[in-house]
């Protein structure tokens, strides 16, 4: 994965860090004393696309993109996340496991250390 240079920043709120791939696309807002806040994160960019997002005070939400292709003969809308139920959060981490290696360490530990807070990555364990 590697970073964007230029990302829009809107003003009021906490600066945003993008990074991307193949496969995921990551973004990461930061406080002014720069810590993280929260992510969302991407994947299966290229067939089944969702985002998954994460907050300390919201916790997570996990919701499919509908790349607004869906009715032949007619241009394509704009892409919407409509809410998505059950998702596979230990293959999920394996995945950007292997993508972040080229992420700064902080970044990759701040992901991470979220995605095994969640309610069944540690009953996939079992």
């Amino acid at each position: 994965m590697q970073e964007y240079a230029g990302v829009r920043q809107i003003p009021g709120e906490p600066r945003r860090r993008w990074f991307g791939s193949k496969e995921f696309d990551l973004i990461v807002r930061v406080s002014d004393s720069q810590e993280f806040i929260d992510f969302e994160l991407c994947y299966d960019k290229h067939h089944d696309e969702h985002s998954l997002t994460w907050s300390k005070t919201a916790g997570f939400s996990h919701m499919a993109v509908d790349d607004g292709e869906a009715i032949m003969g007619r241009y394509k809308q704009t892409p919407i996340l409509v809410p998505d139920g059950a998702f596979d959060i230990r293959r999920i981490h394996a995945a950007f496991l292997k993508a972040s290696r080229s992420l700064p360490q902080d970044v990759t530990r701040f992901v991470l250390r979220a995605l095994e807070q969640h309610p069944d990555f540690s009953i996939a364990a079992n």
